[in-house]
C-alpha cells in the first residue's frame, strides 16, 4: 500500500495487485500505480523503479488518444491537482478519475499469437476454444484481432469466459459494447504504436458503467496490461524482444519457479532492465521523456 499523508485521502478505498484507490468525494477517486509489479497473477516481493510513473503516464496518454472511440474516467493527473496536497512522488504515479461501476470482466485483445494463447494452440490447435488456422508459430499475427475475455480475479487466477457467459453476466447489449470498443480500441492502438517502433501483440482492458454509459477504467494499454515488441526485432517463431515485463516472467520461468506464492526475489540486473524498458516504453510512444 502508498503511504499518503494523513488527510481525506489516508484511507484506500481499494487496494489491488498495483494499484491503491483512494476516495476523493462521492463520485471521485484517487487512483495510484505503484512500483509493485505482479507476474503469473502473484505479487512479487521486490518493485520495479518509477514503473508507477510510466504507467500513470501512459495510461494518460491512451486515455487521451482514444477519448474520441469511447469515454474513460481520467479527469487529471494528481500532478495537476495541487489541491489534493499529496507528495510529489505520489503525484506523478497518480490521477483523479470518475467512480463507475467496474464490469467483472477483464476485456482481452489478441493480435499475435504468444502466451497462454500459444500454449492451447500448440496443444489443441484452438485459441479459447476458437480453432486457428494450421501451422501459426509462436508471435504470428491472427488473420483477425481476437476478442478472448476472462473472469476478473482479485486473488489466484483468471478465468477464461466464452463470449455467452459474458452476456450471461452483463447482458446482450453492453457484451457486444465490450467486444467491438475493445476490439476497436486496440486495433487504433495498435497502428498508432507500430508507427512507433512497437508491436503491441495483445492487451487486456476494463470498462466500468456511469449512469449507464460505458466507459474505460482502471488501466489502458500499458506494459503491464500489455505485450509490447519491438518492430525492428521481430521475427515470429522465438522469443521477442519486449518493451514490457517479460523480462522478468523469462526470469522466473529459468528460475524454477511454479507460479505460485511465494514468488522468489528478483535480482538487481532483471530489475533495472525492467524499468529500462518500462521507460523506454513510455518515450517512444509518448515522445516525451518520464516527469
Amino acid at each position: 500500500m502508498i503511504a499518503i499523508r494523513e488527510t481525506s485521502l489516508s484511507n484506500p478505498f481499494h487496494s489491488g495487485k498495483v494499484r491503491d484507490t483512494y476516495t476523493v468525494d462521492g463520485n471521485t477517486l484517487l487512483m495510484v500505480a505503484t512500483d509493485r509489479i505482479s507476474a503469473f497473477d502473484v505479487v512479487l516481493p521486490t518493485g520495479i523503479p518509477d514503473k508507477g510513473a510510466v504507467l500513470n503516464q501512459i495510461s494518460a496518454f491512451w486515455f487521451s488518444q482514444t477519448s474520441h472511440l469511447i469515454s474513460n474516467h481520467l479527469i487529471a493527473l494528481a500532478s495537476d491537482r495541487p489541491d489534493l496536497d499529496i507528495p510529489p512522488e505520489i503525484a506523478r504515479m497518480a490521477m483523479v478519475v470518475k467512480k463507475a461501476q467496474r464490469l467483472d470482466v477483464e476485456c482481452v485483445a489478441r493480435g499475435h499469437i504468444t502466451g497462454s494463447a500459444w500454449s492451447e494452440y500448440r496443444k489443441s490447435g484452438t485459441v479459447q476454444g476458437q480453432s486457428m488456422p494450421s501451422g501459426m508459430r509462436d508471435g504470428d499475427p491472427f488473420p483477425e484481432v481476437l476478442f478472448t475475455p476472462t473472469t476478473k480475479a482479485e486473488i489466484g487466477h483468471d478465468e477464461n469466459m466464452s463470449f455467452d457467459e459474458v452476456i450471461d453476466m452483463v447482458g446482450t447489449e453492453i457484451a457486444n459494447q465490450l467486444r467491438d470498443k475493445t476490439i476497436e480500441v486496440f486495433m487504433y492502438a495498435r497502428d498508432y504504436a507500430e508507427s512507433k517502433g512497437i508491436i503491441i501483440a495483445d492487451t487486456k482492458m476494463e470498462f466500468g458503467l456511469i449512469d449507464d454509459e460505458l466507459i474505460l477504467i482502471d488501466e489502458l494499454l500499458t506494459p503491464d496490461s500489455s505485450r509490447f515488441w519491438d518492430v525492428g526485432e521481430y521475427e515470429p517463431g522465438k522469443s521477442q524482444a519486449s518493451f514490457d515485463k517479460q523480462p522478468v516472467r523469462d526470469w522466473l520461468d529459468e528460475a524454477g519457479w511454479d507460479h505460485e506464492p511465494p514468488a522468489p526475489i528478483l535480482p538487481d540486473n532483471v530489475v533495472d532492465k525492467t524499468r529500462e524498458r518500462y521507460i523506454e516504453a513510455y518515450s517512444k510512444l509518448t515522445g516525451a521523456t518520464l516527469n
